[in-house]
């Protein structure tokens, strides 16, 4: 099943990132695909991330800083991690790309996992 995958986990408090703010975007030709936030169930859902993406350079934004203020957490301003920036590429179109993230408000890790 080819597409994306997005699941974001808040791994300071131990809750999925629901509500996060999160767009993917093209590179080439430079093109927002689709936007929204994370839902309860730490995934963020869009109809345009099933579709068979082509060869090229992708770059997922993730609204960290606005995430934890919105959340209440105290964050220097301006936050270490404001719009995390993660860019990947699909070299098959034929392939699903699981991106999934796992943030605080001092770090992420981000990678292509296996679902």
């Amino acid at each position: 099943m080819p597409g994306i995958s997005i699941h974001v986990v808040d791994v300071s408090r131990g809750i999925v990132a629901a509500g996060m703010q999160v767009e993917l975007h093209a590179l080439s030709p430079p093109r927002l695909i689709a936007q929204g936030t994370i839902g309860a169930n730490g995934l963020f859902t869009n109809p345009a991330l099933d579709q068979r993406f082509t060869l090229g350079e992708f770059e997922a934004r993730f609204h960290v800083g606005a995430f934890f203020r919105a959340a209440g957490v105290t964050l220097p301003d301006p936050p270490f991690l404001d719009v995390a920036v993660f860019r990947f590429g699909i070299a098959n179109p034929d392939a699903h790309y699981h991106l999934p993230m796992k943030l605080t408000p001092w770090g992420l890790s981000c990678f292509r996992g296996g679902a």
